[in-house]
């Protein structure tokens, strides 16, 4: 496994733990990271994934459910709900992750976690999501300001 998809893979791991259980984001990091060592540099990716990701929560929330409202947010998975918010935060905040990049990163982390259908459904909204990449990052440039 590639290292940035590691570090995508532990960063699911937390933000999901953290939905479910609401647990402290910086233990269950530490204690990822004790289970799975990974080399500074790609902790630190984990790292910026989980706390960008955690303080935008709503906000990422709002703006799947506005792009893509056939898939309500109540309805879909913790986990699925949790990679979205990877991927968007990815492409559309950090912007250092390119589109496409995001996106078939995401589709993998569901094969690996999700259920049969996840890949297919995780491809469906971030596709929906990327048709409004720029109206994204905007609406989420005027939100941090």
């Amino acid at each position: 496994m590639k290292s940035r998809t590691r570090a995508r893979s532990l960063a699911l791991q937390v933000l999901y733990e953290v939905d479910i259980a609401n647990h402290p984001p910086a233990d269950i990091y530490r204690l990822r990271l004790e289970e799975n060592p990974l080399p500074d540099d790609v902790a630190d990716f984990a790292r910026k994934i989980i706390f960008g990701v955690l303080p935008l929560t709503g906000t990422l929330d709002q703006i799947i459910a506005i792009y893509a409202p056939e898939w309500p947010l109540d309805q879909i998975a913790a986990i699925d709900r949790n990679i979205l918010r990877m991927a968007l935060w990815e492409f559309a905040v950090y912007q250092d992750t390119p589109l496409k990049v995001a996106i078939n990163e995401a589709v993998e982390l569901a094969k690996q976690f999700g259920s049969d259908s996840a890949p297919r459904f995780i491809n469906g909204v971030l596709g929906a999501l990327a048709d409004h990449q720029y109206e994204i990052q905007q609406a989420l440039k005027n939100s941090s300001s």
